[in-house]
């Protein structure tokens, strides 16, 4: 079976060319190993042209979402795809943790349209910080944030009304997500009247909690096996999805069936 072009990808291609393919030849050793790093910087430099590249249609840098974040975020949306966790939504969201709650830190990204889906406010755990998080979590009863790569998975009605569970997949960062009942939902404390009177927003159990006015269109946007990572000031996360070997190899395979 085909394995399936992901048309944000072929778009991305269309008007750079990568080099011809390293072929063999009887050239020394060291002459072959140095085509092969050649080839290899060449590719991890169309990476970063290409990111940047969509980075800059999605016009995201003026709404304060940094390259840096993006970057990590789509290495581990490429990492997902090449995996198969993810569905055909092409949607990515991304919340920066580093930003502090009076701001608006979560975007919803349809990178088959190269368009912003949503951008607004989210709240963080108790434990982990007042107005920004600073201290996250992969325990239970811990009401911190937990860092990483989530997945999404099917919708319910729980005390929070509508809301979506998310399966974290970064081993001891996220994985005690579902157990923890780490979900998306809505929540009043999260507006633009709580800032004014309190000065930040509420704070939730964990849960990256929303407005109540746009959860349930963000909601039924992101079910359904779509991407989401959480950044925040960790210096010591690490994630297996972070692999941009893995990730440049992903945009190749789908350039060659282009």
């Amino acid at each position: 079976m085909a394995r399936r072009v992901l048309p944000f990808v072929a778009a991305l291609f269309m008007a750079t060319p990568l080099a011809a393919p390293v072929t063999r030849s009887t050239a020394a050793t060291t002459g072959s190993h140095l085509k092969l790093k050649t080839a290899a910087a060449t590719k991890a430099s169309l990476f970063d042209q290409q990111l940047m590249g969509l980075y800059r249609d999605l016009q995201v840098e003026n709404q304060g979402l940094r390259y840096e974040v993006f970057e990590k975020a789509m290495t581990g949306y490429l990492n997902l795809e090449k995996a198969g966790k993810l569905s055909d939504k092409q949607l990515l969201t991304v919340v920066d943790f580093g930003l502090p709650s009076t701001e608006k830190r979560l975007w919803v990204l349809d990178l088959e349209q190269k368009a912003v889906r949503f951008h607004t406010l989210v709240a963080h755990g108790h434990n982990s910080g007042e107005n920004m998080a600073t201290n996250f979590s992969n325990e239970n009863e811990s009401n911190m944030s937990s860092l990483g790569f989530y997945v999404t998975k099917g919708e319910y009605v729980g005390k929070h009304g509508r809301s979506l569970k998310l399966t974290g997949l970064d081993e001891g960062y996220n994985t005690n997500a579902l157990m923890r009942s780490v979900v998306m939902h809505g929540a009043d404390y999260v507006s633009e009247d709580f800032i004014r009177q309190n000065g930040r927003l509420g704070r939730s159990l964990g849960c990256p909690a929303l407005p109540m006015a746009e959860k349930d269109a963000i909601i039924e946007a992101v079910e359904g096996q779509t991407a989401i990572f959480i950044s925040g000031p960790d210096a010591q996360y690490s994630s297996k999805y972070l692999n941009q070997d893995v990730a440049v190899h992903s945009l190749l395979d789908n350039r060659q069936m282009i």
